[in-house]
């Protein structure tokens, strides 16, 4: 068993918060450990110990949750999306990039609350918590009622004000925005679920200035710094118009690449671009679904991670993608470069299901804490329901995972130690209200 104290040493070792038990754990580190008839311990915020079902005769649980033989994992992590864009699920979709984004979505944003953003928020919460997501890095408007919302829903989330050119909905002039982000930076220091990044939104959307001012921002404050990068040969073009380079070779220049650098899609890529990428530790987020669905080509994934590239899988928003299951990213992930490279043994189960727990944990810097259980980790726990004709039989848990399930199997969610879905019902939100809220909104966006 691993653990952090042997409960036999003194009876108030044995005393715990949490055990989740019957089922077959699947603890994701480094050894890629599997446990029949497992069994994962949790006191406070915390995992306690993870081993056999027998490791914990005589341990007193304060509750129970039962696996009922199924699959218990770390949480899916989701290294990219604009939560609140729930609410623009489907209002423009099969049309170019920069046609949904100047026709519809910008138009859109411009009428947005933070009340709006707050209901957005605690919608895409219910969706990610349903489908085995415990924590996500948003990028988007009012992110201060981001961080309130997915706070209140128990969720872990980093996330960041999208700084533009152009005056935002929230904060107005650019210098107004680098003072918001300041903000919340002292508002959510040393909270244990919200974390605060810097996200300047893309090359093409922000001055030199912006970016190399949100750069030293991040670095003063130890923050990630999220972009969007590379996503459209269009984007790509007009970056080299404009300064005679690449997207890449142009944050290069300005001195932003760098290990604490999350590059969101990174779809139109050179081989020095991936070269530079590589070399200065940047990381990189996958996201399959959302490139599909705007045609916007084919990440060079299979390249990023032989040269060394950490990358994590996203969904993007709800408007481009449609919805935030990751277990239906992952299984786009791995099918999608097997037809692209004509080779299906290129991004194989285990190489996608790390992308979405351990590599995710990397990208967003919180690989202490989350992505594997392992004793001392935050208690960020799915358990999967197996007991289904579409998971029966399971020859491989990892294959499952990855070709087989589906967000609407996960039967138990614990976040930071606290269940917040049991038996496929919210313990954190009220989800009538949440989806209440979310058509009334959506009357005032169609108006």
């Amino acid at each position: 068993m691993y653990k952090t104290s042997h409960p036999s040493s003194a009876p108030e070792e044995t005393q715990i918060d949490l055990l989740i038990r019957n089922g077959t754990v699947l603890t994701l580190d480094t050894a890629g450990r599997r446990i029949t008839d497992g069994a994962v311990a949790v006191t406070g915020e915390r995992i306690a110990a993870v081993g056999t079902a027998a490791d914990f005769n005589g341990w007193q649980a304060a509750r129970t949750l039962d696996a009922r033989g199924g699959l218990i994992l770390p949480g899916l992590i989701n290294t990219h999306t604009h939560a609140a864009m729930a609410l623009f699920r489907g209002l423009a979709d099969d049309l170019p990039l920069m046609t949904w984004l100047n026709d519809h979505i910008f138009p859109a944003e411009a009428k947005l609350t933070p009340e709006m953003v707050r209901v957005g928020t605690r919608l895409a919460c219910a969706e990610l918590i349903r489908s085995g997501t415990t924590c996500f890095c948003d990028m988007y408007l009012f992110e201060g009622a981001v961080a309130e919302a997915a706070k209140q829903c128990g969720m872990r989330a980093v996330v960041g004000e999208v700084f533009f050119d152009f005056p935002s909905p929230n904060y107005g002039p650019i210098d107004q925005g680098y003072a918001y982000a300041q903000d919340l930076m002292e508002q959510w220091r040393n909270d244990p679920l919200i974390r605060i990044a810097i996200e300047p939104h893309s090359p093409y959307l922000c001055a030199p200035e912006v970016l190399t001012r949100s750069a030293r921002l991040a670095e003063d404050h130890g923050a990630l710094l999220v972009i969007h990068l590379s996503e459209t040969r269009a984007e790509v073009a007009q970056i080299k118009e404009k300064y005679n380079r690449t997207p890449t070779a142009h944050l290069a220049d300005l001195g932003l690449l760098s290990p604490r650098l999350v590059a969101c899609h990174a779809v139109v890529l050179t081989a020095e671009d991936i070269d530079l990428l590589a070399r200065h530790g940047v990381k990189v987020s996958h996201n399959p679904e959302s490139n599909m669905k705007l045609a916007s080509g084919v990440a060079p994934i299979p390249d990023l991670l032989a040269a060394g590239v950490c990358v994590g899988v996203g969904t993007d928003g709800c408007a481009s993608n449609n919805n935030l299951d990751l277990f239906t990213e992952m299984d786009t992930a791995a099918k999608l470069h097997k037809v692209h490279r004509l080779d299906p043994t290129v991004m194989d189960a285990a190489t996608v299901l790390a992308m979405a727990t351990g590599n995710a944990a990397r990208v967003l810097g919180l690989e202490r804490e989350i992505g594997s259980l392992q004793a001392g980790k935050r208690a960020d726990v799915i358990v999967v329901d197996t007991n289904q004709p579409h998971l029966t039989p399971m020859y491989d848990p990892v294959s499952h995972l990855v070709y087989a399930a589906r967000g609407g199997d996960v039967l138990h969610s614990v976040i930071n130690g606290r269940v917040v879905m049991e038996d496929r019902r919210l313990l954190t939100l009220d989800e009538a209200r949440v989806l209440a809220d979310a058509r009334q909104a959506a009357a005032l966006i169609r108006s």
